[in-house]
């Protein structure tokens, strides 16, 4: 049986913003959004830990946008 790693401190504060934002805002937040509320000034290192999050069933793709699926914690 594979575990999974943990998330990283930034992947949490990725998957924080999104669910904030969602409520806030009703939608998700676009990656150039996403990049300076965690840290990151590259939009392919957003896109990057995007990937990893939806690799792992936390987030979802809905057309341009993200939302998060996993709402606990």
């Amino acid at each position: 049986m594979r575990r999974e790693r943990p998330l990283s401190v930034r992947q949490e504060a990725i998957l924080r913003l999104i669910r904030s934002w969602i409520i806030e805002h009703g939608e998700g937040p676009t990656v150039r959004q996403i990049g300076p509320r965690v840290g990151l000034s590259s939009t392919s290192s957003v896109a990057y830990q995007l990937g990893r999050l939806e690799a792992r069933g936390l987030i979802s793709r809905t057309g341009r946008g993200w939302k998060s699926c996993h709402l606990e914690s």
